[in-house]
């Protein structure tokens, strides 16, 4: 489940597009968080949290209003956290600070401006992540994180071991599940155009979705000058790495539908969503924000709404039917001026 792509070129913004792909609806709305709150990584019963103070704001999609799972700061730094079956977070060892994997990619959206910045620090300053019980789901989170910025750099970070495994530099552009990255890399030469002779897959399989789309991705025309090509441009390939609904298999239970992608615009601080289950498209300019209180855009309520990804269509997070064709949302293109003020949620803990 998930894809990531990341598509830099000298003469156009540095754009990275994610599909979060789940087996049901993960409740999610977008939010605006502060610069300045004190957080903890963890909840109160761990003997050493991770603490910090939020030194960007940020508009992320979060999952049950209670989990980062994507997002993009002021700075331009965006963070994706995607499944990775094999992920191992070792034994808690109360001598390391602690976050929850709820909150992983809020710590790294909240502290950093670039990818350097962000590795530099997690090799200065070890940390450990712990998994949490998703009771909506019935599942642990093992997952992986992706990093990438402005400047098109990029990092793909995983425990496989209890310790993290860093993949830095700018050539990283690919990320999707299992298996771990370096064995994605390694799979990757056997199809034409990285060096094998193999055809480019077709299923939806983590490791064929990894080939298609950085074998897409590299391929790209330029935008000619135009942003809203470029955001086209990249969309598409996303799209080719979709999961459509009915694909879940009891038989293959890392294979899920995609719900909804995101494109972030890194160069001009710009975050789109787009649901699977409405045509509309969102998005919101960061430079329209006020990052000095926190603040929600609700989605439960309409046609963007993550509905369930079985198929049989599924339901929206209010219990709708998100396949029902009741009218589109009037939520549609620029949503910057649409978000209420709320409370910043508490994350998941461990």
């Amino acid at each position: 489940m998930c894809t990531r792509v990341l598509w830099q070129r000298d003469d156009q913004p540095v754009l990275v597009g994610r599909n979060m792909d789940w087996k049901q609806s993960l409740g999610t709305n977008l939010w605006v968080l502060p610069r300045g709150v004190e957080r903890a990584g963890i909840g109160a019963q761990d003997p050493n949290p991770l603490t910090w103070t939020a030194r960007y704001g940020s508009v992320v999609a979060a999952a049950y209003d209670a989990a980062t799972t994507d997002g993009i700061n002021e700075a331009g730094l965006a963070v994706h956290v995607l499944w990775l079956a094999e992920s191992e977070f070792g034994e808690r060892d109360p001598a390391l600070p602690a976050v929850s994997a709820a909150s992983w990619a809020q710590l790294f959206l909240d502290r950093f401006a670039t990818v350097a910045e962000a590795v530099a620090h997690l090799a200065e300053h070890p940390f450990q992540v712990r998994p949490q019980y998703d009771e909506h789901s019935d599942t642990v989170s093992t997952v992986h994180l992706g990093l990438d910025d402005a400047g098109g750099d990029s990092a793909i970070i995983e425990f496989l071991d209890g310790t993290p495994t860093v993949h830095h530099g700018r050539q990283y552009t690919v990320m999707t599940n299992s298996p771990p990255f370096e064995q994605q890399l390694e799979l990757l030469r056997r199809y034409e155009g990285f060096g094998g002779d193999q055809p480019l897959p077709g299923t939806t399989a983590a490791a064929d979705r990894f080939a298609r789309a950085a074998y897409y991705v590299e391929r790209l025309p330029p935008a000619g000058g135009s942003t809203a090509r470029a955001y086209a441009a990249l969309l598409s390939v996303m799209r080719n790495a979709a999961q459509p609904f009915g694909t879940p298999d009891p038989q293959r239970p890392n294979i899920s539908s995609t719900i909804w992608r995101t494109l972030a615009d890194l160069t001009n601080r710009v975050y789109v969503f787009e649901s699977s289950f409405s045509p509309n498209i969102v998005w919101v300019r960061l430079d329209a924000l006020d990052f000095t209180r926190a603040a929600r855009l609700d989605l439960s309520g309409t046609d963007l709404a993550d509905g369930a990804s079985g198929s049989d269509g599924g339901s929206g997070s209010d219990g709708g039917s998100a396949s029902d064709g009741g009218g589109l949302s009037d939520l549609v293109g620029d949503v910057s001026g649409r978000f209420e003020p709320a409370e910043v949620f508490e994350a998941l803990s461990a």
